[in-house]
């Protein structure tokens, strides 16, 4: 038997045994994944608390004057500086030399942008829409393949909307936390979770079953202590403010996995229960709607009860995938479930609906797109072509570039917004940033469209001319 170490592989790698066995180490135990847990919950907390201040808070960097005026506020930087001159109420910003720079939180900037939006010149939107009367929009990002972007994708859209001057809220319903961590959320059980929102529309219609028991002369089914404290509950209780002023998060943690084990319990004992409304029901009843722009939904890579939550609630949806083949089919299964889950879901109700006499269940959203992402156009084109022959519309054309900001920023645990463009080279940050500000102007394209055609429809019923609008 060869003893001596192969060099430059094949053939065929001539690995000897004894060697192997030398340096395959102790079996595994279920207690050896306890201690790779707790050291990769050490190396997290490492990791995060390079973006952490000395108090173990994130907060969000400062915005110059260069910035403002290219990105956040169409004004050019002599107009800027005139009209914080001759307003000296508004935040006038802070310099870290003598005569440099000025630069303004985001809070700073936002007051900005209302000031410009009332006092500036009536051609510019200053303002980001959103039509009067109309609730917030729900985005979920979904796709059952890890690895395509999902969190990352749905972080730097919040973050763009926020930025755009909108009121964000994003919601978590992945077991792992990664949106949560993006934020820096503190969630400490399930119950700092959308768990217990999903138990409280279960308890709620348990007790109308209770009631109809009882007025049949049976005996009720009695709430247990998990569902008697989910009643007390608001959304409220578990929103958490970010380091981002603008974003407020529903957090998530590993016991929000039980959720999926839990749910199909409850809904054997109430069949009358849908599932399917309970995140939808629960914003709509708690004023969720009316406090957020837009609301995002980062969903586990399966289709769970959680996903389905997610997918049934959201107004639009979005699929990330990569320009390769595998991704490209795994993502054509999940449009394939797509259609089995909900229309079974449908036909399941709309019998009952159809000898009821009532009106029949038909889901819809506003719009679905996939999304190119972490696209090599010199590798990648040929397919990204195909792709698009293949899914019309349903595909996105802007296709989002991987750069080496990307993987800059990664290793500092922040997103793009978050990064200072002074740690970089100029042009590799604007090229950087290029690719997620396209991604969120087709987002936009979508949303204000969604809002524009509520808004019109809206009107139609009522019995009014078409509200005029500038677009934003």
């Amino acid at each position: 038997m060869r003893a001596d170490k192969p060099e430059g592989l094949p053939p065929y790698f001539n690995i000897d045994p004894d060697q192997a066995q030398h340096s395959l180490g102790d079996p595994a135990t279920t207690a050896g994944f306890g201690a790779l847990a707790r050291a990769c919950d050490a190396g997290r907390s490492d990791l995060a608390s390079r973006g952490l201040e000395e108090n173990g808070a994130r907060s969000l960097r400062l915005f110059s004057t260069w910035e403002i005026t290219r990105y956040l506020i169409p004004v050019a930087q002599g107009h800027f500086r005139r009209v914080l001159k001759q307003n000296p109420d508004l935040p006038q910003g802070r310099s870290e030399t003598a005569g440099g720079a000025k630069w303004f939180s985001l809070d700073e900037v936002l007051r900005l942008r209302a000031f410009f939006g009332r006092e500036g010149s009536k051609a510019k939107n200053y303002l980001p829409y959103r039509p009067k009367g109309q609730p917030a929009k729900m985005v979920a990002v979904a796709n059952f393949k890890g690895g395509v972007g999902k969190t990352s994708t749905a972080a730097h859209l919040a973050m763009s909307a926020a930025l755009d001057g909108y009121k964000v809220l994003v919601v978590d319903l992945d077991s792992q936390g990664s949106m949560t961590s993006i934020f820096g959320g503190k969630v400490e059980d399930e119950w700092q979770t959308v768990f217990p929102l999903m138990a409280r529309h279960y308890a709620t219609q348990l007790r109308s079953d209770n009631q109809r028991r009882l007025d049949r002369g049976e005996a009720p089914t009695p709430l247990d202590d998990t569902l008697s404290n989910a009643l007390d509950l608001k959304a409220a209780d578990l929103i958490q403010s970010t380091h981002w002023p603008n974003i407020d998060l529903i957090g998530a943690q590993l016991n929000l996995y039980w959720a999926e084990f839990q749910i199909p319990v409850w809904r054997m004992a109430a069949r009358g229960w849908k599932l399917w409304d309970a995140l939808t029901d629960s914003f709509e009843a708690d004023g969720v709607l009316d406090q957020y722009d837009v609301i995002f939904l980062d969903t586990p890579p399966a289709l769970g009860y959680l996903t389905i939550n997610g997918l049934a609630a959201a107004d639009i949806l979005l699929v990330p995938l990569g320009a390769s083949f595998l991704e490209f089919d795994s993502t054509g299964r999940f449009f394939d479930m797509l259609h089995s889950t909900f229309g079974s879901i449908e036909d399941a109700e709309n019998m009952a609906a159809r000898a009821l006499g009532r009106d029949e269940l038909a889901f819809e959203w506003d719009a679905v797109r996939a999304v190119v992402t972490r696209y090599d156009g010199a590798q990648q084109g040929e397919l990204a072509a195909l792709m698009q022959s293949y899914l019309g519309q349903t595909l996105s054309p802007h296709r989002q570039d991987f750069t080496a900001l990307i993987g800059q920023v990664g290793e500092q645990v922040q997103g793009i917004y978050e990064a200072d463009y002074r740690d970089f080279n100029r042009e590799t940050y604007v090229r950087g940033r290029e690719t997620f500000d396209a991604t969120y102007a087709a987002f936009k394209q979508l949303l204000v469209g969604a809002w524009r055609r509520d808004e019109l429809a809206a009107a139609a019923e009522a019995g009014d001319t078409a509200p005029q609008t500038a677009v934003s």
